[in-house]
């Protein structure tokens, strides 16, 4: 099922992804992905947030670098999943364990005020909220979020989402200014 709020305007929504990566060397992978999603037709990098070094979830595994790119893009929320996965493969990720291990992980967090419900799609990101390693560089580029459910940033108790194990790690991955 897809449930959809539309698009009150035909052209470019602002759109974030998330950027996650604990294999090889991590912060060329971000960058790398930064570098792909921008030369992608119909997807426009605008900014990132910082990068931010968390403990997994999951398995025992490496630390994970991770980070929020905002974008422009007027592709659709299936359009932009596959996106997405495009940079994953292109990267050499292999889908594996869930909550594995990963050379890339590129996650669709928000696309404009599109709710889509479908088994492999799902925006807003239904954990973004649950996430540290999500909302500490989300909240860096915008601090009043469309979370799934409706939720406000005010109603999300912070201190259940590890946001207290996000370390600063590096420099955002897109230029400001």
């Amino acid at each position: 099922m897809s449930v959809s709020a539309g698009r009150s305007t035909p052209g470019p929504v602002r759109a974030f992804l998330g950027l996650g990566a604990n294999l090889g060397d991590r912060l060329s992978n971000l960058r790398a992905a930064v570098r792909l999603l921008s030369e992608m037709a119909e997807l426009e990098i605008v900014a990132s947030s910082r990068v931010f070094e968390t403990e997994p979830l999951g398995p025992p595994q490496p630390r994970f670098l991770n980070a929020v790119v905002e974008a422009r893009t007027a592709l659709p929320p299936r359009g932009l999943l596959q996106a997405a996965q495009a940079v994953e493969k292109a990267l050499g990720r292999v889908r594996g364990e869930r909550w594995g291990p990963r050379v890339i992980d590129v996650d669709v967090l928000t696309l404009g005020g599109e709710v889509v419900d479908e088994p492999d799609l799902i925006v807003p990101h239904p954990r973004m909220h649950e996430r540290g390693f999500v909302l500490v560089p989300l909240l860096e580029l915008d601090p009043d979020p469309l979370l799934p459910g409706g939720r406000t940033i005010g109603s999300v108790r912070l201190e259940s989402t590890g946001i207290t194990d996000v370390r600063l790690y590096a420099p955002a991955l897109v230029p400001t200014g």
